[in-house]
């Protein structure tokens, strides 16, 4: 997947691997009870493959990033210039947030996540759609998003975390694992 330069490649991209991913889980016949259980598998080194247990833990994460964004923007847009990552977190320390992420969402049900993300996704491609080429993709458009631009963080909240989804779900498929 080429990494989005515009706001057109950035609404297909997203919406894309949105469909795709919601495709895949249309698939499965077991996405309320798949539990994720990828072992000890040595090229899994990255802390998610042991975090999220099950379907709904892969959901409330993709929502919880989605409000990350959805409140950064809007805080800074309304002039209230905040950190993309909540005190305490950096992003060396990110992993810990997601943690707490998944500790909150241990009692939301399955049918929750689906509603609460596919609300929220809706709320991304709004926005998404409410922005310029220049908003999302001039670097230093807007000084709350640092070195980078708004696009970009807007792709790691949508398309490619929904590529993430997909690569884990994939996985529990051929692995079998139930």
């Amino acid at each position: 997947m080429p990494r989005p330069a515009a706001k057109t490649e950035l609404i297909d991209a997203a919406g894309g691997q949105w469909n795709k991913m919601w495709k895949l889980i249309d698939s499965m016949t077991d996405a309320q009870s798949a539990v994720f259980n990828f072992g000890n598998d040595p090229k899994l080194k990255e802390a998610h493959w042991a975090r999220d247990k099950n379907l709904r833990d892969v959901l409330v994460h993709l929502y919880e990033w989605h409000q990350l964004l959805l409140n950064w923007t809007a805080a800074n847009i309304g002039g209230d210039e905040k950190p993309f990552l909540p005190k305490p977190y950096t992003w060396k320390t990110y992993g810990d947030m997601n943690v707490e992420f998944w500790k909150k969402h241990q009692s939301t049900s399955y049918a929750d996540a689906v509603a609460m993300l596919r609300g929220s996704h809706a709320k991304v491609m709004a926005l998404i759609e409410s922005l310029t080429d220049e908003e999302l993709f001039a670097k230093k458009h807007f000084s709350w998003t640092g070195t980078t631009n708004l696009g970009s963080y807007c792709i790691s909240a949508s398309a490619s975390h929904y590529d993430w989804a997909i690569k884990k779900i994939k996985l529990y498929l051929k692995t079998g694992s139930a």
